[in-house]
């Protein structure tokens, strides 16, 4: 098509079409806001440089993929994000799930273990096994775990601020049977700084958060050398608001920060980088969600190379794990909420994803029950099984409007790395609230359009019912609180009180100085010191954040 041609048809076609129909509105844009024009064709030049900007899978710059095959060889991990009520349910449900086809695991925690205080803990009251399972000793991670193949599986644990204990749970349980360090795979997710910026489960002030965020991707790069010490997530700065420009931006400039902090330690770039993670949200706005994954590789990609100047190519490969979108998930008509799920999870499959969570249809209602978690399953596996979508790899390469966007995603995305370098770099950006002011900008406008009108959300804002169906949800058993404040106090009848302070001291001890914190958190685990116990020691040296507080 010439541009004569273009110009012709926009006279002799579109013209007196747009006369007898006008367009459903005057102007078209992404979720993000990125303008969509009627048309893409070969003059707008998306690919002006095919090997810089596309190049081949499994080459810098990835944008079409971290392995030549990608699905053609082995589908993504199948990881269904599970944990409820005792380590026991939590078990059984992981079983259940592997039964059915689920290929990793991925644990869910409640929210006293997320925020470092034991069951008996009077701030844990009434969210005991609420939002994810309790794990608060040793003896509750085996119990968890039990009969499950860690060797031969990877698990994926959800877990920020108490990252460290967590990952030294497993690791003692593992090697209580037997299994190696060198045999576990996994991941921690252990990204405390999207903590302060959209999700608030933080205990102690950045700079010690940073530091432990720190020993734990140094100690597994020495220790746990198939293990992914972190995973980076724009996950929760998308449910919090953002659009998907600043999703890729923010987290690409919290890996920056992590980047740098173990740079810092002496320790090379390639020793370290292949094995960080990144986890990002599946939107609805479909087309927008494959162009974010493809732009966020190829950026990743050349900051490694430019910035840092790693050498390994997998330093430069971003592998992701994505979840659909939790905020898009509807009470009214929930089972609409299969629909959305399905085309957010086809749109992390085009985009290249390495392993998928598919959220329930009611889990704006409560925790998945085990038909509704099945169902989430089913979706991955009729995408992967009878699509046709994974045969080849990108498939969606070379569209001028996936080009285009991909493109343009990539270009905002470094405006906004700009202006936090100019900040002076990501911790400095999050003082100044500078993230939590863009999120909070998109958020509102978000909910303004769909107070409007303008945004429409099926079911909610357009296309009602008066019907109420009845939906099964699960409900949270109200004797689990006690059962668990009970196993904890026979914990602290039957273990060494002696042994347990001293692990601890030397906890506190290693705190004040320099030493890595991995190896003394191991010891407090593996001498049955709890969750709370080691918190409150790492709190005795470090202190809390307090939101208001500014970083030192």
């Amino acid at each position: 098509m010439t541009e004569m041609e273009r110009m012709n048809w926009e006279k002799e076609v579109l013209e007196p079409t747009l006369k007898r129909k006008p367009e459903r509105k005057a102007e078209f844009e992404t979720a993000s806001g990125i303008p969509v024009e009627r048309l893409y064709t070969p003059q707008d030049d998306p690919v002006p440089d095919y090997d810089a900007d596309l190049g081949y899978p499994g080459q810098f710059p990835y944008t079409r993929g971290v392995q030549p095959t990608m699905y053609r060889g082995r589908l993504w991990t199948m990881r269904q994000y599970a944990g409820f009520g005792t380590a026991e349910e939590s078990n059984l449900r992981y079983k259940y799930l592997l039964e059915q086809g689920q290929t990793g695991l991925s644990v869910a925690f409640d929210l006293p273990t997320q925020m470092g205080y034991d069951s008996d803990h009077p701030l844990a009251a009434g969210e005991v096994g609420k939002v994810g399972v309790a794990i608060c000793s040793l003896r509750d991670m085996e119990l968890m775990l039990a009969d499950l193949p860690l060797g031969k599986i990877s698990t994926s644990m959800t877990i920020n601020a108490t990252a460290a204990i967590l990952l030294a749970f497993y690791v003692a349980t593992a090697r209580k049977r037997g299994v190696a360090d060198e045999q576990l795979r996994g991941t921690v997710q252990n990204d405390v700084l999207k903590e302060y910026i959209a999700r608030g489960t933080y205990i102690y002030p950045v700079e010690p958060s940073m530091r432990i965020a720190g020993d734990i991707i140094t100690y597994c790069a020495d220790r746990l050398p198939r293990w992914n010490p972190i995973s980076i997530s724009g996950y929760h700065i998308r449910e919090a608001g953002s659009t998907a420009v600043q999703e890729v931006a923010f987290t690409l400039a919290n890996a920056l920060a992590y980047t740098e902090e173990v740079l810092r330690r002496g320790i090379n770039i390639d020793s370290f980088a292949p094995r960080l993670a990144f986890f990002f949200n599946a939107h609805s706005d479909f087309l927008e969600e494959i162009a974010k994954f493809r732009a966020a590789r190829r950026l990743w990609a050349r900051i490694m190379q430019e910035q840092f100047g790693a050498q390994d190519e997998q330093s430069m490969a971003l592998r992701f794990h994505t979840q659909t979108a939790g905020s898009t998930l509807t009470a009214q008509q929930p089972e609409n909420n299969v629909v959305r799920v399905a085309l957010q999870a086809l749109s992390a499959v085009f985009g290249g994803t390495q392993s998928l969570h598919t959220n329930a249809l009611d889990e704006a209602l409560a925790l998945p029950t085990e038909r509704s978690a099945r169902t989430a399953l089913r979706t991955q596996q009729i995408i992967a099984f009878e699509t046709g979508v994974p045969d080849t790899v990108d498939p969606l390469a070379g569209s001028y409007y996936i080009e285009n966007l991909t493109n343009q995603i990539e270009q905002a995305a470094r405006g906004y790395l700009r202006r936090i370098e100019e900040m002076g770099g990501t911790l400095a950006a999050i003082e100044e609230s500078f993230q939590q002011g863009e999120i909070q900008e998109a958020a509102f406008q978000w909910q303004r359009e769909v107070d409007s009108g303008e945004r429409v959300i099926v079911g909610v804002n357009s296309f009602q019912s008066d019907e109420t169906e009845a939906t099964e949800i699960y409900k949270t058993d109200p004797a689990l609180q006690a059962r668990q404040i009970e196993r904890l106090q026979l914990l602290r009848e039957e273990r060494d009180g002696g042994q347990v302070e001293a692990t601890l001291e030397r906890l506190r001890n290693a705190a004040a100085q320099s030493d890595n914190l991995m190896p003394s958190i191991i010891e407090c685990v593996q001498s049955l010191a709890t969750l709370g116990e080691i918190s409150d020691a790492l709190r005795a040296v470090f202190g809390t954040y307090r939101e208001s507080q500014a970083i030192s």
